[in-house]
């Protein structure tokens, strides 16, 4: 990818996310908890979740391939967005993770250099940012 910064997945902070849980499947996990087959509740749903996405993992990269997304990180620096700007040229990032645009990033910079974001996972911008760019974002 042209001036955009692929960051190892370690440098991101993860996202909290907010699930509602029968009471039955609850006692259930906490169960599991007890006995010590997870150390906690976060263990056990972290541990589900990426054996889901391991059984379905041909299913996400054939999907990857398809809509010609990029996987990983991505910090999107002021330094990158003006070097599109030298070349001429208008960056369109489809992303299956994290995308992280500066805070030192104008919205006028944005508006100039990108001209589309489509984020699976995360965005993280200043907001004056997201606000400018809110038509060119999916």
């Amino acid at each position: 990818m042209h001036n955009v910064t692929r960051l190892p997945e370690r440098q991101a902070e993860p996202e909290k996310i907010t699930i509602n849980l029968g009471h039955v499947d609850l006692g259930r996990i906490d169960l599991l908890v007890r006995e010590g087959f997870y150390a906690n509740r976060t263990d056990f749903i972290r541990t589900a979740i990426r054996n889901q996405l391991s059984s379905e993992g041909g299913s996400v990269a054939q999907s990857i391939e398809r809509h010609k997304l990029e996987l990983g990180l991505f910090d999107i620096t002021r330094a990158d967005l003006e070097a599109f700007a030298e070349a001429g040229q208008t960056l369109h990032l489809k992303v299956v993770g994290l995308a992280r645009i500066s805070a030192d990033v104008s919205p006028e910079l944005a508006m100039a250099t990108i001209g589309s974001l489509n984020v699976l996972g995360s965005l993280q911008a200043p907001k004056a940012v997201k606000a400018a760019l809110k038509d060119r974002i999916t």
